[in-house]
């Protein structure tokens, strides 16, 4: 969740420390907006909470939404 995802991708790919500098470079697939910060919390928890690779993947082509 960010206001502005290019900077927040920038700072993903450069941080030297923390879960996100194991596995970078990080590149973004998918994004939404929405009008209020709850909702857009409550999305990403939502897709926090899959663990399914195969359901990400449906959400990235399109094939489901939030």
């Amino acid at each position: 969740m960010s206001q502005n995802p290019a900077n927040r991708l920038i700072n993903h790919n450069t941080i030297e420390k923390g879960f996100t500098s194991r596995y970078h470079p990080w590149e973004i697939v998918y994004t939404t907006e929405y009008e209020i910060k709850e909702q857009a919390h409550l999305a990403e928890l939502k897709v926090k909470n899959w663990k399914s690779k195969k359901m990400i993947l449906k959400l990235i082509k399109g094939e489901i939404t939030l």
